[in-house]
């Protein structure tokens, strides 16, 4: 085979770094939108926050106003009867203020220490009256509230502030780290010895006794090996008088496989008590805490800050994007001055990149602000009869409609509605949410599925607690409202809403 040179003319796409930036942003989350931003602001100089610039000319322009001539002032017309009582109160006012900051700032500082950190850890609660250190506007009540120990760093401060021999301690230590994120004991007695040395000599019986000390550690029931012994415990920190304890007792030792199928026939015929005495015990019961460490677990404060925010104003809904997810950003003009386009140095190499960067930074910053706000637009058109009635009225949509709807593809529609969030009189929403297949009805129409599980939930509410509605019973209530559904489709909606089956919803009225 002979070789030879051949030229061919073609078309194909490429993705250009734009291209590729500007899809980057559009599927980023608000959260990881402001990362993205601050990193740019970090690594771009010609990049600038605008608030920043009209603060600083702001300032400026104060402080020009303030500054006024002495003779203007009406003070110097009559420096006799005027000035004297107040240079007294500064006098007094520049004393007081001596003192606060001789008592607040201390006398030696470290070689390392910064001049904010000794201000803001010594000055600030001086000059706060509620007792909180910092302003209003920075403290946030949930990151106070919130919780980072777990349950196994709470059971072990409990444990240092109980007596024990050094054996009782070491056999506590390795019961605790047996417990598991529910207040569990997952690892038997029998295993607990065998790790120990043996050259401690240490029986069962001291294990056991250590056992029962621990599980007096809060909060009740913690460190029990089975729901029943969990329970048990939880009615032993009872009162004593408690009127339904005895009976509660003698349930959960010898009939709570009963209670947990529901047979309340056979509960009153074993504990030979009627169906008022029998709600009275079952009511007390539920008060229990099955996952006594839940209570124990770490709480951090998430935060959902929404992309969109819709209203109302005069019967029209109106759709606007939220301006507090991003910083308003603009070129810096006194760097941008500074470009030279017949020069090749590096210095000015430097700064034409890093303008083209910014440009195509903010244009897709732009277009990503402005895809949002035409699907979020669209979506609330399409669904504002839920946003008038509720889930009831949501109406079956799918990506390809909004995609038809704005003149884009698919995978667009799925990258904006991906971790972006609208704000709604009825709650907050990703903008997921909308999105949802359809059933048929029997007028030939179609019903969203969003709908269905609302519909279930409102029949579920106001079903008897005796005979509670069967996923069957549930079908035929939904066909005879004209929805077409299959049993199977009602059980998988009804466990998507955690909704358990209608044998664990039976309880005494």
């Amino acid at each position: 085979m002979k070789a030879s040179l051949q030229l061919r003319m073609g078309q194909q796409l490429t993705m250009t770094p734009q291209l590729q930036q500007a899809i980057r942003l559009l599927q980023l989350s608000t959260l990881d939108l402001q990362q993205e931003i601050q990193g740019m602001l970090d690594s771009n100089p010609l990049l600038d926050v605008e608030e920043e610039f009209e603060a600083s000319d702001g300032d400026k322009k104060d402080q020009n106003d303030n500054e006024s001539p002495v003779s203007e002032s009406p003070l110097s017309e009559n420096p006799v009867n005027e000035a004297a009582p107040k240079e007294d109160t500064h006098s007094e006012n520049e004393a007081v203020a001596d003192s606060e900051w001789s008592e607040t700032i201390p006398d030696d500082l470290p070689t390392d220490s910064e001049w904010d950190d000794t201000w803001q850890a010594s000055a600030a609660p001086a000059s706060t009256s509620t007792g909180q250190s910092g302003s209003g506007e920075d403290f946030d009540m949930d990151s106070r509230n919130g919780t980072t120990d777990d349950l196994q760093d709470h059971l072990l401060w409990q444990l240092n502030l109980t007596p024990m021999s050094a054996n009782d301690h070491l056999i506590a230590i390795n019961i605790l780290e047996g417990v598991d994120s529910d207040g569990y004991l997952k690892v038997t007695l029998e295993d607990i010895l065998e790790s120990l040395d043996p050259a401690l000599d240490i029986e069962m019986d001291e294990i056991q006794a250590v056992l029962r000390r621990v599980q007096q550690f809060e909060p009740s029931g913690v460190c029990t090996r089975d729901l029943q012994e969990c329970l048990s415990v939880q009615l032993s920190h009872l009162d004593e008088d408690t009127p339904w304890l005895e009976l509660a007792k003698k349930l959960i030792d010898n009939h709570l496989e009963l209670l947990g199928s529901k047979d309340y026939a056979s509960l009153m015929r074993k504990l030979k008590v009627k169906e008022e005495e029998l709600k009275l015990v079952i009511r007390g019961i539920q008060e229990l805490n099955p996952r006594p460490g839940s209570q124990i677990a770490p709480q951090a404060s998430e935060y959902v800050i929404p992309d969109v925010m819709v209203r109302k104003i005069k019967d029209e809904w109106r759709v606007e994007l939220n301006p507090d997810i991003a910083p308003k950003l603009r070129i810096n003009d006194h760097y941008a001055s500074m470009v030279k386009r017949a020069d090749t140095s590096a210095d000015n190499t430097f700064i034409k990149d890093h303008l083209q960067e910014a440009r195509w930074f903010l244009k897709s910053l732009q277009s990503r602000n402005d895809t949002l706000l035409k699907v979020a637009r669209e979506i609330v058109e399409y669904q504002h009869e839920f946003l008038d009635q509720g889930d009831e009225a949501m109406k079956p949509l799918v990506l390809h409609d909004i995609a038809e709807a704005v003149g884009m593809h698919e995978s667009t529609i799925s990258r904006v509605t991906t971790q972006k969030y609208m704000h709604t009189p009825r709650g907050i929403f990703e903008l997921k949410y909308f999105f949802s297949s359809h059933v048929s009805t029997t007028s030939g129409g179609e019903c969203s599925s969003t709908a269905i599980r609302a519909m279930i939930k409102k029949m579920i509410a106001v079903e008897s607690a005796k005979k509670p509605l069967s996923d069957s019973k549930i079908a035929a209530l939904l066909e005879e409202e004209g929805i077409k559904v299959a049993r199977r489709t009602v059980a998988k909606y009804r466990e998507a809403m955690h909704i358990p089956p209608s044998n664990e919803r039976k309880r005494l009225e």
